[in-house]
């Protein structure tokens, strides 16, 4: 497991680019018969790709959680953006279809991943935040989600015709401060969350996926004043801190998974940024 530690927004305005990509971008996460993690202190939050592939793939602890589990005082939300595969709980086993997702609680001792086919194998992509209560796991697929957490955002005209799909969000999901979705662009579009905001209660990651190999993503950063950008590729993350912006354009349209966590799981809980301040 990868640290990665905070950065102040004064020093972050003078990275150059390297240095920017090394502490916010996430690469390489997903590797063939691999568990890849990245441990942000940006509030503990977790980041991983899981790919099973000949053999099944157990979550194992890491020596900054000082837990004998995994979970022992976290919960988890995994996304499949692969092939189809599954994921054993403490002996229970939910398929895990493409864009299905998988809430598991704090306590569950043994997280187990497998791919149903090796040519195929499943790209689990997951969030973990500190949890201290106990909490249910719960399967989703988009067909699960309430007509109240899928929202239709945007216009063509606009370059930001999106869906918003709230996967693991309160209503939908009982978590302790875990909050996770799925945005996708409609063919055309390349915008998303434009007009920009911030969160200074909670810090975000971001996941895009369904890029072509020669696509990228500009994905823009920073406060509002001093805004940078990180060039991104397919099944890339993003570390956004509390006080930075976080949107992004691209070649082409595009999908992302959020994930939140901090100090409260309003969704709406945001500082907007007029378009005129922003610079």
């Amino acid at each position: 497991m990868e640290t990665r530690y905070c950065a102040s927004p004064k020093d972050a305005k003078w990275y150059d680019t390297e240095k920017l990509r090394s502490e916010f971008l996430i690469q390489d996460l997903f590797t063939n018969g691999k568990i890849n993690t990245v441990y942000s202190h940006y509030d503990r939050m977790i980041t991983g790709g899981v790919v099973p592939v000949t053999a099944p793939l157990k979550l194992e602890t890491a020596p900054q959680l000082k837990a004998e589990h995994f979970l022992d005082r976290r919960e988890i939300g995994i996304f499949n953006i692969g092939g189809s595969g599954k994921i054993t709980v403490d002996g229970k086993e939910y398929p895990m279809a493409y864009k299905d997702a998988l809430y598991i609680g704090r306590g569950a001792k043994e997280v187990i991943f497998s791919s149903d086919d090796e040519s195929k194998p499943a790209h689990f992509y997951f969030n973990s935040t500190p949890a201290h209560r106990d909490t249910a796991t719960v399967h989703l697929s988009q067909d699960d989600i309430r007509p109240e957490n899928k929202v239709e955002l945007g216009s063509l005209e606009g370059s930001n015709h999106r869906v918003i799909n709230r996967y693991i969000i309160p209503g939908q999901v009982d978590t302790c401060q875990l909050v996770m979705g799925m945005t996708s662009l409609k063919p055309g579009s390349t915008w998303n969350t434009m007009p920009c905001h911030t969160h200074d209660r909670r810090m975000e990651v971001y996941l895009y996926f369904e890029l072509d190999p020669d696509s990228v993503v500009f994905h823009y950063m920073g406060e509002p004043t001093e805004t940078r950008h990180i060039v991104m590729r397919n099944e890339e993350a993003v570390i956004s801190p509390d006080w930075s912006i976080h949107c992004a354009s691209a070649t082409q349209n595009y999908t992302f998974i959020w994930g939140m966590g901090g100090e409260n799981q309003q969704y709406d809980d945001m500082d907007a940024v007029s378009m005129q301040d922003i610079r």
